[in-house]
């Protein structure tokens, strides 16, 4: 018989293997409607094709997921908290070349790894961006504002030139992002079968450069 002390740790165990199997099959789900999402959009997509791509039970997927949409919205709110995670401890005291180095290699990385993210949240901004109105609000604005004033700060401080901060950012969104977005014409253009990890340290290199020069930044060695 399991005494008083030995009962919590029977629980605990039970519960830290029931969330794992929840948090794999959640990971599973969201990496197959992201397939789904990429390659046919939203409006393309049902729930039983993201079912058969992700080898599950379409009842599972609505045990997770109460809906499409809801799945939909999960995986914007996933893309975007990765991306902007890379900029929330961003400083005035902070070395701009290394910053914003650092930054650049850090999206370019993601739209190697997760292409078809970049692809859902560019095809849901194109047609207008409803699925994230609540995404951005005012606290989303108020973020993005604060990244602003840090550039602002270093070109008041003498660290870089003084670059319109707001433009600034949509260039390096839009130039690190262009990877995974358009990497069928990157395909084309190149004569590849593929963008291979070779090409994307070369962009990377390349857009680090083109962008700190600009500012009037030395890139890092």
């Amino acid at each position: 018989m399991n005494t008083l002390e030995e009962t919590p740790s029977l629980y605990s165990a039970t519960n830290k293997r029931a969330g794992r199997i929840r948090q794999k099959n959640e990971e599973i789900i969201l990496s197959a409607a992201a397939e789904e999402f990429a390659r046919y959009g939203y409006k393309g997509t049902s729930m039983n094709a993201i079912a058969q791509r992700a080898n599950l039970p379409k009842a599972n997927l609505h045990y997770y997921f109460n809906s499409k949409l809801g799945l939909y919205v999960e995986v914007m709110r996933n893309i975007l908290e990765l991306w902007d995670s890379a900029f929330d401890d961003l400083t005035a005291e902070d070395d701009p070349a290394e910053a914003l180095a650092n930054y650049i290699r850090i999206k370019m990385e993601f739209s190697r790894k997760e292409p078809q993210a970049s692809k859902i949240f560019a095809m849901e901004v194109i047609s207008g961006c409803e699925c994230l109105s609540q995404h951005f609000n005012q606290d989303y604005r108020d973020w993005f504002h604060g990244r602003a004033a840090v550039f602002e700060a270093w070109a008041a401080a003498g660290k870089m030139d003084p670059v319109d901060p707001t433009h600034l950012i949509f260039l390096i969104w839009s130039s690190t992002q262009h990877y995974a977005d358009f990497s069928d014409q990157i395909r084309r253009v190149t004569g590849r079968k593929r963008v291979t990890r070779e090409d994307f340290a070369l962009a990377t290199e390349t857009l680090i450069h083109v962008i700190l020069k600009g500012c009037g930044l030395t890139p890092p060695s």
